[in-house]
Parts: structure tokens; sequence; C-alpha cells
């Protein structure tokens, strides 16, 4: 039986901060010791990283603007080409990932919030990129309906193993919608590298079904991976009050959102009374009270040996990181780190140099590394 009391469940460890020169200080964890590195200042409001080739690293900015890095220096001019994006609210330029095929093809994939006359929508482009300058700019998929507001556009990317691409589609407040599948609100898109839609995804050809949907029921996924080893796709995503979750993302599946949910609204008043249901697939873990968890990584690099196969999860509302340990689909352990780094951290990834890399999400944001010692 799956354990359903999500942040009661493993080992908790509080860090212990060594010494306090500001980013210069050490920290000590349960199996390593390691002090963080700013590799770059000046950000504004920076949302996801992508490691390319040649020692090169692009960072969006909320605000439309995609930013370069090459050979460890921070450039002042822009990536061009870029489409039309409007930054309102939560949305702007968002989630950036890689071709699995890159290095030939060179296609980078973003994601986006736009808007027309009809309302805002969470979009995903692609571009040919080298050395600054995006073209043959195509839109590979939109969120359907439009609708106003600016929040909960999702927007994460991922590709699974066999190149398909998932995209996380936030329920933009609308909370019911998540349940409907004639929309994309509260859902993860699955579709070929070009837009197409697969044909064995779980509702093609039902009647008033949207074919891009993979799963439903998820209000706001803001962290997704693909396993390296089992090729699962893991997300996590923002309840409410309380009832943030991680899931393993499976075709077909409900995830719950508003039927089910730790969580209450913001006025203190209940949602549901359900936390679990039968026909909806309860998550892996919760965190409740909520810690608005952001991006999320698979940590498979060699610099923290003892942390292989663990799962790093970046917290907004936390301002810290935390550091997950499973057995399969069993948490065994979980840590805080950073909670004195006061800041609020938007992304983290598994660096090419087996470090670990994270954002934090201010008007002057911060490229940081976490390095041992």
């Amino acid at each position: 039986m799956k354990n359903r009391k999500g942040f009661a469940l493993g080992l908790l460890f509080s860090l212990a901060i060594i010494s306090t020169d500001g980013l210069a200080q050490n920290y000590r964890s349960e199996h390593h010791t390691f002090t963080l590195e700013t590799v770059a200042t000046g950000l504004r409001h920076p949302w996801s990283i992508a490691f390319l080739p040649d020692n090169e690293i692009l960072i969006s900015e909320r605000s439309g603007i995609l930013r370069r890095m090459v050979d460890g220096r921070l450039l002042s001019d822009p990536v061009s080409g870029l489409p039309d994006i409007t930054a309102s609210g939560q949305g702007g330029l968002l989630d950036l990932a890689l071709h699995p095929d890159f290095a030939v093809n060179r296609w980078l994939y973003f994601s986006y919030s736009h808007g027309n006359a009809q309302g805002l929508t969470t979009r995903v482009a692609r571009g040919r990129y080298e050395s600054g300058e995006l073209t043959n700019v195509e839109i590979v998929f939109e969120a359907l309906p439009r609708l106003p507001g600016g929040r909960h556009f999702g927007s994460r990317l991922t590709f699974d193993p066999q190149g398909y691409l998932y995209v996380t589609v936030g329920d933009r407040g609308q909370e019911t919608r998540a349940q409907q599948l004639d929309s994309h609100m509260g859902t993860t898109v699955r579709l070929h590298d070009d837009g197409r839609v697969p044909q064995d995804n779980p509702f093609v050809g039902q009647s008033g079904a949207r074919p891009e949907i993979f799963t439903y029921g998820n209000r706001n996924g803001q962290g997704l991976f693909t396993h390296p080893l089992t090729g699962d796709i893991w997300q996590n995503e923002h309840g409410p009050r309380g009832g943030d979750e991680v899931n393993i993302i499976r075709a077909g599946l409900n995830y719950g959102w508003p039927k089910v949910t730790y969580g209450i609204n913001y006025n203190g008043t209940p949602i549901t009374d359900l936390t679990e249901a039968e026909g909806i697939e309860p998550p892996l873990l919760h965190w409740t009270p909520s810690i608005a968890p952001a991006d999320m990584t698979y940590y498979n690099g060699t610099v923290f040996p003892e942390w292989q196969g663990d799962i790093f999860v970046g917290a907004l509302v936390g301002q810290k990181v935390q550091r997950l340990r499973f057995a399969g689909t069993e948490l065994v352990e979980q840590e805080d780190l950073l909670t004195q780094f006061n800041a609020r951290i938007r992304d983290i990834q598994t660096g090419p140099d087996g470090t670990l890399w994270l954002i934090t999400d201010e008007p002057n944001g911060r490229l940081i590394r976490l390095m041992p010692i």
C-alpha cells in the first residue's frame, strides 16, 4: 500500500552551517559537505537552465529574454529570434529543453505564455539554435482554450527515451477544468517532437477529449524529469495551501485535482473532504504545509557519490532544496538543504560536470553551483 503521509515519512535531517561568510559558507548535509559558488548574477527572475555542448549555458528570464553564458561569462546580448511572448503574472519565457539529438539537429524547445484577444495560454515552440540566434521557429503546441488571468501556466518540458515530448499545463486558476478532458488545463500532454499527436495517447479517438492529453487532474506541474534508469516521467505539482505532490506520470491516469487533495483553499476553507478515492492515483509524496515545489532533478553525477540516485527539488515558498531518496516508489529518506539560504529556488539541475546547479527567482537572480568539499 502506498504511504500517503507525505512529509512525515522517512528521515528528515536539518542542515548545519559550518561557517558564515555569505555564499562562501560551507554546508554539511547527511551525506556530503559542500559549498556554494556563484556563477552569475544580474538575472531577472530566471526560470530555466539548459546546458549546451561547447561549454555554453542558456538561461531563460521570465520577462521574455534568453541569456547566454559562454566559457563561464554571462553575455550582455540576449539570444535573438524569439517569438512574441506575453510576460503577465506567472507567465513569460519559461522552460527550456534540448532535443535528444540536439548536437545534430540544433532544436531548442521552450515554453512561454502568449496572449491575444481571446486570452492567455501556454505555448511550446522550437527553433534551431546556433551562436546566439534562433531560426526556423515553429509552434509545436498551444494549450486550449485560452483563458483570462496570469496564473498556473505549468510549462515544464522533458523528453522520454523514445523521443516523445511531455509538457505540463496548469489549471490556469480554473480548478474544475483539470477534470474535463475537453480542456488542456490541469494536464500533462504528450507529443511527437514536431507537435504531432502520438496515436497511442490514451484519449485519442475519444469524443470530446483533447488527444494531446496524457494525464489529467494535475493542478500546476512545475517540476519534471525523465528517470534515466526506468524511463518513467516524474512530476511534482503545486497544491493550494498544502497538498503539493510528487507523482509518476502514467498514461490515462487521473491525479485527482480538485476532487482529491490534501490542500485547502487560500482563505482556509476546505476544497474537498477526500484525500483518496477510487480511480484517483495517490501521490508518492505530498508536502503539507506547502513548499511550492519548482523544478526537480535526478542526480546521476559522480561528484557527490553518496547522493547517487537521489532526487533534488527546488522550493519557492519553502526557500530551500529538498533531497528525496526512493526505493522504487517508496520514500525512504528526505532532507532539507539550504534552509537558511533565504531565496526562492526556481530550477535545479544536474550539470554535465556532475555538480548540482540552481537558479534563484529574484529581480537580481543568481546562477549557483553546489561544489563538494
